[in-house]
């Protein structure tokens, strides 16, 4: 991971932190028509950006990959995980992990939960997430995917 910078994501960034988010969502073999419904849901605005709770990950003054927390303690959501597919593989998701579920436990949180991409699921379970059940899809109706949980205590 050398030349990886994680850091707080600024408001100007929303487009290509978007542009990773949907990159990524592509990586697992979706459609276009599939990568179209997602991304309402996969685009990321200058508020998020700004809010502290969007950290980015950068190589070359370029993002690679981004976590989102969201919530209150004691419960929070990881709201969103990706990482460019470029660099899928080369640590970064793990290191994005780490670290969000470390800030995660600094703020007070007990549990995170997260709705995974079934692709994602495994990689998820490999750092200590449960799958206790499904939700809907908020992009594609009839979709069902893996809803998580990390314990942080």
């Amino acid at each position: 991971m050398n030349g990886i910078e994680l850091r707080k994501a600024q408001s100007d960034e929303a487009e290509e932190v978007s542009a990773v988010a949907l990159r990524s969502k592509g990586y697992w073999g979706c459609s276009d028509a599939f990568l179209a419904a997602c991304r309402a849901e996969l685009t990321f605005t200058p508020e998020q950006c700004r809010s502290g709770a969007l950290i980015v990950a950068e190589s070359d003054r370029c993002i690679v990959g981004f976590y989102l927390l969201d919530g209150s303690p004691p419960e929070g959501e990881l709201a969103a995980l990706f990482v460019d597919p470029v660099w899928i593989g080369a640590g970064v998701g793990g290191a994005l992990l780490r670290h969000a579920l470390t800030k995660a436990a600094e703020l007070g949180f007990r549990c995170l939960v997260l709705d995974a991409d079934p692709g994602a699921e495994s990689f998820y379970a490999k750092y200590g997430a449960e799958t206790i059940g499904s939700v809907a899809s908020g992009s594609i109706p009839g979709r069902q995917i893996p809803q998580m949980r990390f314990d942080l205590t």
